[in-house]
C-alpha cells in the first residue's frame, strides 16, 4: 500500500485518508490526482468526501519545500442522491500556507461532474477503480525487515501466485487539471517544482488538524507498517521540517537493512543519501513533460508507475519485486479527463443495485 491506512489518526474518518498521489501530463495541462476513502477499509459509514474537511494540492516552486500555490477542495453534505458540491480555491504567496487565507474559487460544481473553470482549470471528484497495486506477502515482509533491521524474508513466497491486494478495489478521486499558462505564470515561469498533498480536519477550536499527508510513494510501507506512532507523526508536519524532524529514524531504518544485505561497503553513508532524496518529503516534477517515476528518474507520478518496486529496491539497496505490475489493476486508467479508472463493473453494478 502506498497510503492506504497508514496510520491511526487516518484511519478514523478514511474520508479523509489519501492512499496515494499522482501528477502527471494531461491533455491541457498538470494533473493533480489524490485518491480517499478506500474500499479495502471495508463497509464505509457514510462514503465520499468530509463535509469538515479541506483537501489541498501544495506546490513549492523555488526549492524551499515550503508552499508557493495551494489548491484547496472543500465539499458540502452529501444530498439525497449521494452527490456532494464542492468549491476550488487557489492560494498563492505568503498565504498558500494560512488555511484560513480566503483564495480565489476557481472553480466549483457537483461531484460526478467534469468541471471546467474560466481559466480553462479542470476538475473531477467521484468514486473510481483504484489504480494500485500491492504483492501483500511482499508488503509484509518489507515492512518487517525496516523494522527489525534484516533482509526482506521471502523464503516462503512463491512469485507465480503474486496477487493483487487491491484488485477490484474503488477510492473516491480528486483530480485536478491546470493549464500550463495559468501555472507557470504562478510559478513565475519555473518548471522544476515539489508537490504534495494533505488532508485536514476542522477542530472545535476553530482550528485545522491534519490527518494525512502525502509527497513520495511508498513511504509509509517502509517505515509505518509497524511503527504507528511514526505514522501519525510523518502525517503531521510540514516537508521543510521533515529532515530534521524524521531524518535520523529514517536513515536508521535503511542503514540496518543495507547492512543486513552486505550490498554498501558504508551502509549509514547510502542510508544518509537515500533519507535525503527522501525528505524533505515531496513529489519533484518537472512542468509539460511526461510523468516518470523510475529507478532512473523521479518526475511525477504517472498512474501506472510501479512505485513499490522502485522505492523497496532503493531502500534496500538489492532488488525487491512483487511480482506483479499495471496489468493485475482491474480496472484500467483513461488517456482522457478525468484519466483515473472507472469503477470496476461488479462494483458498478452493485452500486446500481
Amino acid at each position: 500500500m502506498s497510503h492506504h491506512l497508514d496510520s491511526p489518526i487516518a484511519r478514523q474518518d478514511i474520508r479523509l485518508d489519501i492512499t496515494d498521489l499522482y501528477v502527471f501530463r494531461g491533455q491541457t495541462g498538470t494533473v493533480f490526482v489524490i485518491n480517499i476513502c478506500h474500499s479495502i477499509f471495508g463497509p464505509i459509514p457514510v462514503p465520499g468526501y468530509h463535509p469538515e474537511g479541506m483537501y489541498e494540492f501544495k506546490i513549492d516552486v523555488n526549492g524551499d519545500a515550503i508552499e508557493d500555490i495551494t489548491y484547496r477542495l472543500t465539499f458540502e453534505e452529501r444530498d439525497k442522491n449521494g452527490s456532494q458540491r464542492y468549491v476550488v480555491r487557489c492560494i498563492k504567496g505568503a498565504e498558500a500556507g494560512d488555511p484560513h487565507a480566503p483564495g480565489l474559487v476557481v472553480a466549483e460544481g457537483m461531484t460526478g461532474e467534469k468541471i471546467t473553470g474560466s481559466s480553462g482549470l479542470r476538475v473531477w471528484a467521484d468514486k473510481a477503480g483504484d489504480p494500485f497495486w500491492i504483492e501483500p506477502d511482499v508488503l509484509h515482509a518489507v515492512g518487517h525487515a525496516f523494522q527489525d533491521g534484516t533482509v526482506v524474508n521471502l523464503s516462503g513466497w512463491d512469485a507465480t501466485q503474486a496477487k493483487n491486494l487491491f484488485a477490484g478495489q474503488t477510492v473516491y478521486s480528486i483530480v485536478l487539471e491546470v493549464p500550463d499558462k495559468e501555472l507557470l505564470s504562478a510559478a513565475g515561469g519555473n518548471r522544476h517544482v515539489g508537490i504534495w498533498a494533505v488532508s485536514t480536519l476542522a477542530t472545535d477550536a476553530g482550528g485545522w488538524r491534519s490527518i494525512n499527508r502525502v509527497g513520495l510513494p511508498m513511504i509509509p510501507p517502509l517505515f509505518t507498517q509497524y511503527n504507528e506512532d511514526l505514522g501519525n507523526r510523518l502525517n503531521a508536519g510540514r516537508p521543510h521540517e521533515d529532515f530534521a524532524t524524521h531524518g535520523e529514524i529514517v536513515t536508521n531504518g535503511i542503514a540496518r537493512v543495507v547492512a543486513a544485505y552486505g550490498t554498501a561497503e558504508d551502509p549509514l553513508a547510502y542510508a544518509e543519501k537515500v533519507a535525503h532524496r527522501l525528505l524533505p518529503n515531496m513529489l519533484p516534477y518537472e512542468l509539460g513533460t511526461p510523468a516518470v517515476f523510475g529507478f532512473a528518474d523521479w518526475n511525477g507520478r504517472s498512474l501506472t508507475d510501479n512505485a513499490p518496486d522502485v522505492m523497496f529496491s532503493l531502500a534496500a539497496n538489492t532488488p525487491i519485486r512483487l511480482g506483479i505490475g499495471k496489468e493485475s489493476v482491474s480496472s484500467k486508467p483513461s488517456r482522457a479527463f478525468p484519466y483515473v479508472p472507472a469503477v470496476p463493473a461488479r462494483d458498478a453494478e452493485q452500486t446500481a443495485a
